[in-house]
């Protein structure tokens, strides 16, 4: 009896302390500097609804409610940018530390800072913000994480928002997981091994429209930084589809704006939503973690959106050391020191770790801060964002706050890095998407998907190009804009920007699609955005059928291409040809560019762009280099065996792992998502924080863009995909509609932390409130109150 009493008591005491942590949704409380009542509707879905009378008070409360969903989160955003995950994660994090404080974000942080304007409307609200979030620090719930971990609580200052942004914008660059790879393939093999590879952008033929060294020495440098944001406890962002339908293109007459943004994915999901109402704005967002300014937005007048323009903005180079001085470089000029800069990173449970930067005057040395990167061969990293001034604050507000199409463009020109593809739709017909970012050419002939020459100044950067010379469209004549990480057209002259544009996969679907109508509205819409087709992936089918010697095929191998031959590219769970495809795909790559990569550099290469570019592409070209295997000796593999071996293993594979019926190899057997959070990978908590798993539908480049990493197992699990799906009616803008990977809140205990999961697998929708009298009667209602 004593027994089964102690377990009720301890059943009640467990049941108090979950709901002592759950999110105060209602009732009243009061704030700190508010200047008049507040009140927060959280609707059906945990959206919180700030109705305020001065925007001041509207961020405050911001804050405050965003806090109490992810103050955890806000904790992770910020530590990473100045190398302060250690603190709380202990050794298993130094990596990273080491590698986020050398290379310099924090520091640029506090100059960008010190040159701010402090009477500035994007300083005082950023502060009114900052200040709900430390009000709640202060005196609300301790999020579980906090207790489990043991994070100490320090109040969060503008330097951590600035931090935050330039923690995002180093995770669009993809130049740090490529170049030194292309570079070490190019030293080991010669130059022609690049060119199946589509470096100069060959492969990109569906454009945005717009109106002798060591070899395998570099490639540490993308393995590290690869490994490093794969890990990440906060995922990095990968790609995005948008598509803005003009007046003469919808059936209303009314801009209708889709956006997708693809995300790595994690448990809590990127974005918080919020809409803010005072008597002189009115926004509905989203928001990263930490930060007082959406990226993604609307409101009645107007919607905005961004998609990775992958331009490249950083810049690898070699350095020269003085063959008598290690403290000195080789310049154009003349040998210069090297600037020193020494920071210390504090480790849980150890002591702490020193590390010592050099910085030439391209950036700072990659080697002082990459593991097995030999030291003789120092690399230099030049990075737009650290390199050009930062007002990434004055720019979230100003497009935020834009009066007009003018407003707004001035607003994308203020930022130099990342390189955004911002787009745009209003209420009264424009169409429109600008490219951010600070672009640069150099000298002819100069290739800077390589480790470039440092110390003569020829491999330098000669000339930055003008805002206005950035790829745009501004109410095209064909009635739409749109952008899924492809090359855009031309620029100065003639100048095909470099970076690491996606293969034409969705871009060439989400033309083609709405080329061929012009009634659009937002059902047609939603059923494009969780579009899960490949027209690219039936003409790499039908590439790979032709190549293959199909004279020894068993009854089974036949019957697997009979599924193929009649496979409309579509990629449902209930499908069984990408299955099929996707084995034969990833051993076809494996056998035809292991040989010459290596096995750590051939699964490096699968996770960047090229290695996407270069499937439906490099198999068309029977004379590829890369057919024959190095490793086997007196003999020359043809395409057609390469092709033929992969396609017998591939079925071979897939019936141990499935078994002899064909009709059962389903692709949501394999293809499924799970939402980590950083501690769910503990597995006795697995079942708590993650959300999943769920089998999945869409794959790599379809629009519905939900990506994985090939692998030996045969399963896929899904890495990434749409951290939300948004559209914007202006025919029905108080109906625009929204999902979220798993829901609002970053609290476990709360009802909204996975209530939008099993909607956004399915391809469904929820509104994104704007009428008052339906937000009252579908919300609870917490009212803020000034603190007397």
């Amino acid at each position: 009896m004593a027994l089964l009493v102690l377990i009720v008591i301890l059943a009640i005491g467990l049941c108090a302390y979950i709901f002592h942590l759950k999110p105060k949704y209602e009732g009243s409380l009061e704030l700190k500097n508010l200047e008049k009542e507040t009140t927060v509707y959280f609707d059906d879905f945990g959206v919180p609804h700030i109705y305020a009378d001065s925007e001041k008070d509207a961020m405050r409360a911001l804050g405050y409610v965003h806090a109490q969903e992810r103050l955890w989160q806000m904790e992770l955003l910020r530590r990473i940018a100045p190398g302060r995950l250690s603190e709380i994660f202990g050794g298993v994090a130094l990596k990273n530390d080491k590698f986020f404080a050398g290379i310099g974000i924090e520091e640029a942080s506090a100059k960008a800072i010190a040159r701010l304007d402090k009477n500035s409307e994007s300083y005082k609200l950023t502060q009114a913000y900052l200040d709900g979030i430390n009000q709640y620090l202060e005196e609300g719930v301790t999020p579980i994480e906090f207790s489990l971990v043991g994070v100490k609580k320090q109040k969060f200052t503008i330097k951590d928002v600035y931090n935050i942004f330039g923690y995002m914008s180093f995770s669009f660059a993809m130049a740090q997981k490529t170049d030194p790879l292309l570079t070490d393939i190019k030293n080991k093999y010669g130059a022609a091994y690049l060119k199946d590879l589509g470096i100069e952008g060959e492969f990109n033929n569906t454009r945005i429209k717009i109106s002798k060294e060591k070899t395998e020495e570099y490639t540490e440098i993308s393995k590290s930084i690869t490994a490093m944001l794969d890990q990440s406890p906060i995922p990095p962002f990968v790609g995005s589809n948008s598509w803005v339908v003009g007046p003469h293109k919808s059936k209303t007459g009314k801009v209708i704006f889709a956006n997708d943004p693809h995300i790595g994915f994690s448990q809590p999901a990127t974005w918080y939503e919020a809409h803010i109402v005072t008597p002189k704005h009115e926004l509905y967002g989203c928001y990263l973690a930490g930060t007082p300014f959406p990226l993604l937005a609307h409101n009645r007048d107007y919607a905005y959106g961004l998609t990775m323009f992958e331009n490249d903005d950083i810049d690898f180079y070699q350095e020269k050391n003085k063959a008598d001085d290690t403290s000195q470089y080789q310049t154009p000029t003349g040998f210069s020191e090297y600037e020193i800069r020494k920071k210390t990173i504090k480790v849980k449970d150890s002591s702490d770790v020193i590390l010592t930067v050099k910085i030439t005057r391209h950036g700072p040395i990659m080697n002082d801060f990459i593991d097995r990167l030999e030291k003789k061969n120092p690399i230099a990293m030049s990075w737009t964002y650290t390199r050009e001034p930062i007002l990434i604050l004055d720019a979230a507000y100003g497009l935020s706050h834009a009066k007009n199409t003018t407003d707004f463009k001035k607003s994308v020109s203020l930022i130099a890095a990342p390189g955004l593809n911002v787009m745009y739709g209003d209420a009264k017909g424009n169409v429109a998407w600008w490219a951010s970012g600070k672009l640069y050419r150099h000298n002819e002939g100069v290739n800077t998907h390589l480790i470039l020459d440092g110390s003569s100044g020829k491999d330098d950067i000669t000339k930055f190009l003008d805002f206005e010379k950035n790829p745009l469209a501004e109410n095209p004549e064909w009635g739409y804009v749109y952008s899924a990480n492809n090359q855009p057209e031309a620029i100065d002259n003639g100048y095909l920007y470099p970076g690491y544009y996606l293969p034409e996969d969705r871009a060439k679907r989400i033309s083609g699609i709405l080329d061929a109508k012009s009634d659009w509205d937002k059902e047609a819409i939603s059923k494009m955005i969780y579009d899960n087709t490949s027209n690219v992936a039936v003409e790499t089918t039908k590439n790979l059928i032709a190549a293959l010697d199909n004279k020894p095929l068993s009854y089974n191998e036949k019957e697997v291409l009979g599924v193929l031959k009649s496979w409309k590219g579509t990629t449902n769970i209930e499908d069984v040809a990408p299955t099929i495809y996707n084995k034969w795909i990833y051993l076809y790559l494996k056998n035809t560019f292991e040989d010459e990569m290596g096995k750590d550099n051939f699964n490096l290469f699968l996770g960047i762009s090229l290695g996407k570019q270069v499937i439906a592409n490099q198999i068309k070209n029977e004379n590829s280099i890369w057919w024959d295997n190095i490793k086997t000796k007196n003999v020359k593999e043809t395409r057609t065996e390469v092709v033929s071996k992969s396609f017998h293993d591939a079925v071979i594979a897939l019936q141990n792992q499935l078994g002899e019926n064909i009709s059962e190899w389903n692709w949501g057997k394999v293809h499924t998502v799970e939402h980590e959070h950083p501690l769910g990978k503990v597995k006795a908590l697995r079942g708590l924080f993650n959300v999943g798993p769920f089998n999945s539908p869409g794959s790599n480049e379809v629009i519905n863009n939900l990506f994985f990493g090939f692998n030996d197992e045969g399963k896929y699990y899904t890495k990434g995909g749409p951290s939300t799906r948004r559209i914007v009616d202006f025919a029905d803008v108080e109906n625009s509609w929204s999902i979220l990977p798993t829901g609002q809140s970053g609290n476990p205990f709360s009802k909204h932390y996975s209530d939008q999961a099993e909607m956004y697998n399915e391809g469904k929708f929820r509104k994104m409130k704007l009428n008052k009298d339906e937000i009252i009667k579908t919300s609870t209602k917490l009212v803020l109150k000034p603190k007397k």
